[in-house]
């Protein structure tokens, strides 16, 4: 994938009336994503699994695509040219030689501004990590990197000091509190509009713990549930019957 996926594949599950909500993080990345690629800058967006991060990027990104070349590059060889050379879908074959291949990307990435969205960047290497600082710092390119991960991605990228110290802004992505879950669950989905906060807790106490993805799983289980059962609104019955399927204590 080198474009930005479908916008309408942002949400986790693919769940009837699910709505992307704006959360304090999102909102925040909104910010910080938007000041990152005015400024051309590098941007490191981290946190621990499920708790939106890419779904905060990707969707404030799809707000940009219209004005902004976005790539997005998941590295899957230590070849960087040649990932580079596929995600910007370069035609031809790619050069033999570190230096013509270089000329070339350098030359591409100096026609006009891009975004280089680096996801899972804790896996990357140094040389690739290097490589990426290396083209970001030549004059003529115009490029913005945001660099997406889990939470090895903080000590990874700190692990480069060079690359480290032209990161414009740190994110760091951490569970909702429960004051936020009280706010935005009943937002994410209808069967949560109605339901009672003491309720929302007890979910979010035994299984979500704040966690977005583990919220999208909990919704779409209890969807079927109240399917299931033909019951209308949300209890502790159901939520137990939801928390079996997630191996989740009740």
């Amino acid at each position: 994938m080198t474009r930005l996926p479908p916008a309408s594949t942002d949400q986790y599950t693919a769940l009837p009336d699910a709505r992307l909500v704006t959360t304090p993080a999102l909102l925040t990345a909104r910010k910080n994503l938007t000041d990152t690629i005015n400024a051309r800058a590098m941007m490191c967006l981290h946190g621990d699994a499920g708790f939106g991060k890419t779904v905060a990027a990707t969707s404030c990104l799809h707000e940009l695509e219209a004005s902004e070349d976005i790539r997005r590059i998941t590295f899957h060889t230590r070849a960087v040219r040649h990932e580079l050379h596929a995600a910007l879908q370069l035609p031809g074959q790619p050069p033999r030689y570190a230096t013509e291949f270089d000329h070339l990307l350098k030359a591409t990435l100096a026609t006009h501004p891009r975004t280089l969205v680096l996801d899972e960047a804790q896996w990357l290497s140094s040389d690739q990590l290097e490589y990426i600082r290396y083209l970001w710092d030549d004059p003529y390119t115009q490029l913005a990197v945001i660099f997406i991960g889990g939470e090895g991605c903080h000590t990874t990228l700190r692990q480069e000091p060079m690359l480290s110290s032209r990161i414009f802004t740190w994110q760091h992505s951490s569970r909702l509190t429960l004051d936020e879950v009280q706010e935005v669950i009943p937002l994410y989905h209808p069967l949560w509009a109605d339901a009672d906060p003491e309720d929302i807790a007890f979910a979010d106490n035994r299984a979500a713990h704040g966690n977005f993805r583990n919220w999208a799983r909990l919704t779409a289980h209890t969807h079927t549930a109240l399917h299931r059962t033909g019951r209308t609104r949300v209890d502790q019955d159901v939520l137990r019957w939801t928390f079996s399927r997630l191996g989740a204590g009740a």
